[in-house]
């Protein structure tokens, strides 16, 4: 495992080890590392002049949190299903938080330059940060949630609400398959870059 010292991001007293190889590390800036609702789910941090309004989201934040644009902006469906997955995890014990949902064009754009910057090139960059044009972030269509139990709970749980994880690399990372109520989850793309909608 990868770690990431938070002292570079002005948390000069958190740390946090990455569930990913150091080779394919995850771009995100992360903070609230010792956290332990959060630990196991990365948390983006907005580049400068960026905040609320794009779509960054306070510690602790819930998918009932409608002041916070990041779950405001979420696809109305999304956030509904999400709330209803949400209901049920709380009675059976997991807390389920959001860490990322919807973000503008330059939150996105600015992970993306972040990884870019990370894995030097924008092939392996793509395998963790969509473009803001294919973004499902951007769309609304996306939420990262945590802490860890709460994204094992609803990769478990969250067919019943339509809500599958999307990327095998990103177990925070679900969206909307409305059709996953009767069918199940479809499979899940090895990562961002094996999605076709990516190539849009």
């Amino acid at each position: 495992m990868a770690t990431a010292s938070a002292a570079a991001l002005g948390h000069p007293s958190l740390s946090l080890s990455l569930p990913f190889p150091q080779a394919t590390g995850s771009p995100f800036a992360l903070t609230t590392l010792t956290d332990p609702h959060r630990a196991g789910a990365p948390r983006t941090e907005p580049r400068r002049g960026l905040g609320a309004a794009d779509g960054a989201v306070p510690d602790g934040t819930t998918v009932a949190d409608d002041g916070v644009p990041g779950v405001a902006n979420l696809d109305p469906d999304l956030r509904a299903a999400l709330r209803g997955a949400a209901e049920q995890a709380a009675v059976d014990g997991v807390r389920l938080l959001v860490n990322s949902g919807w973000r503008s064009r330059d939150y996105q754009a600015g992970l993306l330059r972040d990884a870019i910057a990370t894995y030097g090139s924008g092939a392996e960059a793509a395998r963790w940060v969509a473009d803001p044009d294919t973004s499902a972030h951007v769309s609304g269509d996306a939420v990262d949630v945590g802490p860890a139990a709460a994204a094992t709970w609803l990769a478990d749980h969250g067919g019943a609400y339509g809500l599958c994880r999307t990327y095998a690399n990103e177990p925070w990372h679900f969206e909307l398959r409305t059709d996953a109520s009767e069918g199940g989850c479809p499979s899940s793309y090895a990562d961002a870059a094996h999605d076709p909608r990516s190539r849009r």
